[in-house]
């Protein structure tokens, strides 16, 4: 069973999922189940090009990904930002090769606004709320 707000890879062909709702059944991508992603942390390796960075602003909330900028290039690069309240997303946006590792939302933080990033080689990571 596909969980709600999580990212699926298909491990043959590349299909990436994110399900909205989530309900009995399997996710099924090139006769196999796709791959549940599992969110990546600062504990882990390549911390300084992938963890998100949320930044406050008059307008909102900036998310930059990494504390130095990660590549965007046509085969490395970050695909999706989404801002999250606990495990519900709230807002994302979609980035390709040469777009700024970065994105602006126009929402009231509440103080529990997190951020994950899904970086088509290095998978999906998430920064602290």
């Amino acid at each position: 069973m596909a969980e709600q707000n999580s990212i699926y890879k298909c491990e043959i062909c590349g299909n990436v999922v994110s399900v909205i709702e989530a309900h009995d059944g399997a996710l099924v991508c090139c006769e196999q189940e796709m791959k549940r992603l599992v969110e990546i942390s600062t504990e882990h390796e390549g911390k300084e090009k992938h963890v998100p960075v949320i930044e406050r602003t008059n307008e909102g909330v900036k998310v930059k990904v990494g504390s130095i900028p990660h590549p965007m290039e046509e085969k490395h690069y970050i695909e999706l930002i989404q801002l999250m309240d606990g495990n519900n997303v709230v807002i994302g946006k979609r980035l390709l090769p040469g777009d700024k590792p970065e994105a602006e939302f126009c929402i009231a933080d509440n103080g529990k606004l997190s951020a994950r990033i899904l970086c088509n080689i290095h998978g999906l990571w998430k920064s602290k709320a």
